[in-house]
């Protein structure tokens, strides 16, 4: 039984393919079963079977579904890719270079890659399952929408521990947003969603492919005439805190094209509205500067003046202690934010755009262009 209706769908039996295993048909069962014949994972040798349950969200070409091992009971999140949504040869490589990053990675903050398989339709890739969502949804939660500088305190080192990881291992994500951060049942933090990654052969090198969610998006990566590496990440992570903080990203509009503009141009403020301190004030400075190599690196943000006033690592603010008691388990979430990939106004985020000259911000008000 599948969200309140029976399906009759075939057990699906997997031999090799491209991505890991295919199948053939078999007998009709009465639930909808994801299984993996091969037994190449099994020291048994006998099939691992998921039982599919409750739709978790989808972005991109995927669909994430909650899944439970027949045999181990253990329950874990499946992103389900049709195959017919990456028959272009660059898409299939994409996803390809998407599963061998995210399985060569081991760490607490990092979303755990369990395992990964094919029928004859579909990818699937099986992730440790997140039961509190991400942090979109938890400050969809919170008064304002917005989190207290404690608790962005708490997540933002927690992130960057995280990309010291990823960094070490030259992995760069290039889509760290609220969506990608999800959130285990202690309510801890754990950076998932490696489908525009890139990894690096040696710290020097630069990628060129415009990519990314545009509120989030670092300038060097649309100017895109020198490249960009590692620092784009830590630009993203400087929007993450500004946005806990404040309550929406610091760059954002109602259409794309302004939204670039203002990213060029380094035109963000902070509202009357909003209390937030001078040392997180400064510290967001530090981060969102235009050119990559001026912005602070993760050892200095952790060194600055707002980090200073907690001990390290910071204390589980009660708040968010609260919140892991009683994880939203029942409930259904898209992971949505505005914009997102996927959409039908961010076509041009995976594919070349015009350069644009960039402007470092200066104290003052930088005035904006005739045009965009």
């Amino acid at each position: 039984q599948v969200r309140g209706r029976v399906v009759l769908l075939p057990i699906m039996t997997m031999k090799p393919g491209p991505f890991g295993n295919t199948h053939s048909h078999g007998d009709l069962h009465n639930l909808e079963i994801i299984e993996d014949r091969s037994g190449a994972r099994r020291k048994h040798g006998l099939p691992t079977r998921y039982t599919k349950g409750r739709f978790l969200g989808k972005g991109g070409f995927a669909k994430c579904y909650e899944v439970q091992d027949m045999e181990t009971r253990e329950i874990f999140a499946a992103k389900i890719v049709a195959k017919a949504s990456i028959s272009k040869p660059r898409a299939h490589a994409k996803l390809k270079s998407e599963i061998a990053i995210h399985r060569s990675l081991n760490h607490d903050k990092v979303v755990k890659f369990h395992d990964h398989f094919e029928d004859s339709d579909h990818v699937y890739i099986i992730l440790e399952l997140c039961p509190s969502q991400t942090l979109n949804e938890f400050m969809r939660k919170r008064p304002n929408k917005r989190l207290s500088e404690p608790e962005a305190m708490f997540y933002i080192y927690d992130l960057i521990v995280g990309l010291k990881y990823l960094h070490r291992r030259r992995v760069i994500h290039r889509d760290l947003k609220l969506g990608n951060l999800f959130l285990d049942a202690d309510v801890r933090l754990k950076v998932g969603d490696f489908g525009l990654a890139a990894q690096l052969e040696h710290d020097s090198e630069k990628r060129r492919t415009i990519c990314g969610t545009p509120n989030y998006i670092a300038p060097e990566i649309l100017e895109g005439k020198h490249g960009h590496s590692y620092e784009v990440d830590i630009w993203s992570l400087g929007v993450i805190l500004y946005t806990m903080i404040i309550g929406r990203p610091p760059f954002e509009t109602s259409d794309v094209r302004t939204t670039y503009r203002r990213i060029r141009y380094n035109q963000y403020s902070y509202p009357d509205s909003v209390h937030i301190s001078d040392a997180a004030k400064d510290l967001i400075d530090g981060i969102l500067r235009t050119e990559p190599q001026s912005r602070l690196g993760l050892d200095e943000i952790l060194g600055s003046t707002w980090f200073a006033s907690q001990r390290l690592p910071p204390p589980v603010p009660g708040t968010v202690s609260a919140y892991a008691i009683t994880p939203r388990v029942g409930s259904s979430s898209a992971r949505s934010e505005t914009p997102e990939r996927g959409a039908a106004d961010f076509a041009r985020i995976d594919s070349p755009v015009p350069r644009f000259p960039l402007r470092d911000r200066s104290p003052s008000v930088v005035a904006a262009p005739n045009s965009a």
